[in-house]
């Protein structure tokens, strides 16, 4: 079992990384970045379904470029052409960024990708206003994301409305979560999948033990996504022994030079 990790982030790694991420979106949202003219079709197949009839380990991998943790994780390039390998590797989902800064992400991107592939798609974003919402229907996302932090720190309101909003435009939710008390009021919603994220996002510290800690005497009525700092087919059996049903994965796979062999190797993880 790997110990707790700090990601290198430079001065970023000390300052209220939630702040910043907020401010990013106000500037996208205020930059025109969530305006879509088209309207494309989301994905036919249930993603939840698919997790729980999946005997391997159910991956939903990431197609970023950027962090405010490692910075410059891949060169920009054919996202269709990475997110295929995923899929060709046995991803049950795609994540893609459409926060283009500290990101590199783009609703482009997103499009790009969901006109030559079917698999289900999350839109990954920090969605602080519901002109990102309506972006993600039109995008053809089938998930959209909601941090928990971010309404139980005060920065937004109502994280209901939110999870209502993205229903009533034919998405599902994730709302992630960081701590006990984030989880338990994740559980409150009516998302769709909860997920825990391994990262603290204040501090950019990963730890896997995260999922144990939170999971620990939780009786699961949803399916558990476990993010962040998962690397290799031991981290996905420890996850999965904690109680995770998916595995979101993103960094470790955009750094490998062969992306297919890699995310073949974490779906036989079991």
């Amino acid at each position: 079992m790997r110990q707790p990790a700090k990601d290198s982030g430079g001065e970023d790694t000390i300052e209220q990384i939630l702040k910043k991420l907020v401010a990013n979106s106000q500037k996208a949202i205020s930059e025109g970045t969530y305006e879509i003219s088209e309207s494309l079709e989301k994905s036919p197949f249930d993603l939840i379904d698919s997790i729980r009839a999946n005997r391997h380990a159910s991956l939903i991998t990431e197609v970023k470029f950027s962090s405010p943790s490692l910075g410059n994780i891949r060169d920009v390039s054919d996202p269709v052409k990475i997110a295929q390998s995923m899929v060709n590797g046995g991803a049950l989902a795609l994540s893609v960024l459409t926060q283009p800064h500290l990101f590199n992400g783009s609703p482009k991107y997103f499009m790009e990708i969901r006109k030559q592939l079917k698999v289900p798609m999350l839109m990954k974003d920090i969605v602080i206003d519901k002109v990102q919402i309506d972006a993600a229907r039109k995008i053809g996302a089938d998930y959209m994301l909601l941090i928990q932090s971010l309404f139980d720190s005060g920065e937004l309101s109502e994280i209901d409305e939110f999870v209502d909003y993205g229903h009533k435009n034919g998405l599902k939710v994730l709302v992630e979560s960081h701590t006990k008390e984030e989880f338990q009021n994740s559980l409150k919603t009516e998302a769709d999948m909860i997920g825990i994220n391994n990262r603290n996002l204040d501090t950019l510290e990963i730890d896997i033990n995260t999922t144990k800690k939170l999971l620990d005497g939780h009786k699961k009525d949803r399916v558990i996504v476990s993010e962040s700092g998962i690397e290799s087919p031991n981290d996905i059996l420890f996850l999965k022994g904690c109680g995770a049903d998916a595995f979101l994965i993103g960094s470790s796979i955009m750094k490998s030079s062969d992306i297919e062999q890699n995310v073949r190797s974490l779906v036989h993880a079991f």
